[in-house]
């Protein structure tokens, strides 16, 4: 019998890529899969098992559950069952590179005889997924003069069937059903989300309500029994760009221009705090005397206070009059959530059901004038945020339905603000991606005053089916060969081009430093301006700190890291430091070429940079102090050649030489004193700054262990979260601490405070002594050896880092890489949360600086000593004893 997986073998070296040769078992049910594959163009691989292999077809825009929509479906080499659990990236020169995910999968169940369908060329079936449900059916078509098979893929007529104007699945839910295991938004993935109404009666359900007449007979289950808290910090949101994909799983409301309130009820004891925990309880007399008459359960009360101006619109400036003039009786307080409430937590219950909670509450109090229950939004959060822009409000907040109450930052919230609005001219298009027809998004410019067009970024949302649609046909009309634009080598891909005849009216939240937009939406093509009139509309600001004698060459950065006159526009426009770091700059640094771009990718300017460590000057001082440091520069940017320093290459302020007799066979280490040495550092176009385990001080004795947990060809980010608890978990039964913070990169890293004791080879040899346990332990996870062959599919712990002259990653340092990320210190209970070791970038990590170290707080008096942990591992040191210990 002919080998049924020959082709798909004959294709690939499985000593490259990391996809399985062969393997899996059937089980009781006949699996599907889909798995959605980022070759040289986005497709779906749909798979069935069928006769123990993966009957396969490449999907190039997905499924669809609108039955008026047939999907091309090509018909591939069948694949191995153990394919289905494949996620990872395929090799640039292997056959098929680039990253797969497995989007969707289940069961599915034949509707008649399988074999003799497929013969047929009319397979129906049943999906039993996590995204996909219902009556399919695969169809083949005639065979013309094509290579391979093309069939179609149907969604037949039953209860899961929606229009695509509805419901796109790929759109609304784009993720990996493996990343996501409990497949958020699965459940509505065939029906519509139930009503609000709906939802708050089903929330209540599990303990009882002690009584209490504003509480339900029921509560949310998941509360847990517990004594009102004296203090609570409240939940923050991430600035977000656009909305997430998927929209459903989302609930939106209005974004306050007003001052964040919590509120204790216990009682007639009710105290009013602030967002960093002052008592405003005496400012707010007349709020308070409202909230002590409603008779509210005990619990903490989250919301924003406001005052309206005479449209209904809150008025920040109406605020803050109002407590200027102590008229605070015309305020406003709308309250959105309700983390304690009648003896309970409800921190760990999802959103929408304390939202339900709070409803309820607030209507069985009565109605109040001064209190209100803050409503969701009954619109597509693009629309929400155009009508919020309409009205002048300041944009609109984003909640994850089944997200806990955390008392910190987080990206289950998210705000997304209004922003600007100006006219640019079309000079191509993107194709269409998924089930979107007629284009992807349009490419957009504007002119200067020599008459060239300047790539201004593109614009992919705002459009609906009869725009698409007229759009596209006005376009095909304008087609040329060549780029109108100036610049054409800034656009991505492989646009189409067009005469630039057409001006479209477009709104976006900000201008990025290499002149493109963020946060664009489409309104409508202009037909009375002429497209060589269209100039970019810039609101200018004087820079602080001007100076007409600046350098045109470069940039003067002055106390709080502010560029001067001889800075480009967008660098003038940059926000100021933080007075906690304005205060440590050096008086005046020069910096050269500061729009030279670092990063491509983000767009990061030189100057950006520069700026950044300005920011994180104090946050970094811990981290660096008297420790010998090896600087990463990029004079060419990130894309181009990298050079690691370790010593002395020219003289920069603020990083001093260290005594050359702790490395005498070398010339004098470096070590970063002050924010000035750090800003010099970035001057001298350093992106990344690593330090050793030892301070210069007791530089023969380090004072801390580091594990790098380095993820291999095929491992996914949640087996990497998995697998930093696992290693956590091994150093618990050590007995010793660890402290997490993200790589910037694809990696965790553990880091265990130590006293100075032992030398290096013994720190080393305990820690690989560490790491060869794991290995052997929990093989199929953990490799203890490096190189890409030995961890396919694996995470390498690299203990390497603990060697003499070693280096890590500095907390606070970018990264060297597209996208600069960043590695940051985090708490334990954040892992979960992480969708990557470079989770903050550079262009993000404004929303995390002020949690800052705190993840950190107890890292200098959890140091350890090493002898008690060796015991126990059984390793013997070459060195003494540890009498402390």
């Amino acid at each position: 019998m002919a080998d049924p997986l020959h082709h798909y073998r004959s294709k690939r070296d499985f000593s490259k890529t990391p996809e399985p040769a062969d393997g899996g078992e059937g089980g009781d049910a006949l699996s599907f899969v889909v798995q959605k594959h980022w070759a040289s163009h986005l497709h779906y691989d749909f798979r069935l098992e069928l006769d123990g292999v993966l009957k396969s077809w490449a999907v190039p825009k997905g499924p669809s559950y609108d039955p008026h929509v047939k999907r091309m479906a090509i018909e591939v080499e069948d694949h191995p069952l153990a394919y289905g659990g494949f996620e990872g990236t395929i090799p640039e020169g292997e056959y098929g590179a680039g990253e797969v995910i497995v989007w969707d999968r289940g069961s599915w169940l034949p509707l008649g005889e399988p074999h003799a369908g497929y013969a047929k060329g009319h397979l129906s079936f049943e999906l039993h997924g996590q995204k996909l449900r219902g009556k399919w059916a695969l169809v083949r078509m005639r065979r013309g003069e094509q290579r391979q098979t093309a069939w179609l893929l149907i969604k037949e007529h039953d209860d899961y069937a929606r229009p695509e104007s509805e419901f796109d699945v790929v759109e609304q839910l784009p993720d990996s059903v493996l990343a996501r295991p409990s497949g958020r938004g699965a459940k509505r993935a065939g029906r519509a989300a139930p009503a609000a109404s709906s939802q708050a009666k089903a929330a209540l359900s599990a303990a009882s309500g002690q009584g209490n007449p504003a509480l339900p007979d029921q509560l949310p289950a998941g509360v847990r029994k517990a004594a009102l808290p004296d203090k609570l910090a409240p939940q923050l949101a991430t600035l977000a760009e656009q909305p997430p994909a998927t929209a459903g799983d989302w609930i939106y409301e209005t974004k306050f221009d007003g001052y964040r309130l919590l509120s204790r009820v216990d009682g007639d004891a009710v105290r009013l705090t602030t967002r960093s925990g002052a008592d405003w309880t005496a400012k707010l007399g007349p709020l308070h005397a409202v909230l002590r008459d409603m008779h509210l359960p005990p619990g903490w009360y989250d919301g924003e206070i406001v005052v309206p101006d005479a449209q209904g619109r809150p008025d920040f400036g109406l605020l803050q009059q109002a407590f200027d003039g102590k008229h605070t009786a015309d305020i406003i307080y709308y309250l959105f959530d309700l983390p304690y409430c009648g003896g309970y937590d409800l921190r760990h219950v999802p959103l929408e059901q304390r939202r339900a909670l709070l409803e309820h509450v607030l209507d069985a109090c009565g109605p109040s004038s001064r209190v209100r229950f803050s409503p969701a939004l009954d619109a597509a959060p693009e629309r929400a945020v155009e009508a919020a822009c309409r009205l002048g409000l300041e944009g609109i907040i984003g909640k994850r339905r089944d997200a806990p109450y955390v008392s910190h930052r987080t990206r289950d919230w998210i705000k997304l603000k209004c922003g600007q609005r100006q006219e640019f001219v079309v000079g191509g298009y993107t194709d269409p991606q998924g089930s979107r027809s007629g284009f992807g998004s349009l490419l957009l410019g504007v002119y200067d005053e020599h008459g060239r067009l300047h790539y201004a970024g593109n614009v992919g949302t705002g459009f609906d089916a009869a725009e698409l649609k007229t759009l596209s046909a006005r376009m095909r009309k304008l087609a040329v060969d060549d780029s109108p634009f100036d610049d054409a080598g800034r656009v991505a891909g492989r646009p189409h081009w067009l005469r630039p005849e057409l001006v479209a009216e477009v709104s976006f939240g900000e201008w990025t430093r290499d002149g493109s937009l963020r946060h664009s939406v489409f309104h409508g093509l202009r037909e009375d301006k002429p497209a060589r009139a269209i100039r970019r509309e810039d609101v200018r600001r004087p820079a602080p700190g001007h100076d007409d004698d600046a350098d045109p060459g470069g940039a003067n950065v002055r106390g709080g890291g502010r560029a001067s006159a001889g800075a480009s526009a967008s660098a003038r426009m940059a926000p100021p430091d933080p007075p906690a770091v304005a205060s440590k700059l050096p008086a005046r640094l020069h910096v050269t070429h500061p729009d030279r771009v670092v990063d491509r990718l983000s767009g990061t300017t030189k100057l950006a940079l520069v700026r950044y460590y300005a920011q994180v000057a104090v946050l970094m001082q811990p981290h660096l102090k008297e420790r010998p440091v090896a600087l990463l520069r990029a004079p060419d940017g990130v894309e181009g050649e990298l050079f690691f320093q370790k010593h002395a290459g020219g003289r920069m302020a603020g990083v001093r030489e260290l005594d050359q007799a702790l490395d005498p066979d070398h010339p004098p280490m470096l070590t970063i004193d002050g924010a000035a040495g750090l800003l010099s550092a970035a001057q001298w176009n350093v992106v990344e700054i690593h330090t050793q385990n030892a301070l210069a001080r007791t530089y023969d004795h380090p004072n801390r262990l580091v594990f790098d947990l380095d993820p291999g060809q095929g491992v996914t980010w949640p087996q990497v979260r998995e697998a930093a608890l696992l290693v956590r978990s091994m150093l618990d039964e050590l007995e010793l601490p660890a402290f997490l913070k993200t790589s910037g990169g694809k990696g965790l890293h553990l880091v265990v405070p130590l006293r100075p004791h032992y030398g290096w080879d013994d720190v080393k040899g305990f820690s690989q002594a560490v790491v060869a346990h794991i290995a052997r332990l929990i093989p199929e996870r953990f490799s203890a050896k490096s190189g890409p062959r030995n961890r396919v599919g694996r995470i390498y712990i690299d203990y390497l880092r603990n060697g003499r002259g070693a280096t890590t990653v500095c907390a606070w340092s970018a990264r060297a890489r597209p996208g600069l990320g960043i590695s940051v210190p985090v708490e334990w209970d954040e892992l979960e949360r992480l969708d990557g070791g470079d989770h903050w970038t550079v262009r993000t990590i404004e929303q995390r600086l002020d949690v800052g170290n705190a993840p950190w707080k107890d890292y200098a008096r959890s140091a350890r000593g090493l002898a008690g942990p060796m015991r126990r591992l059984g390793y013997a040191p070459d060195g003494t004893g540890e009498a402390e210990d």
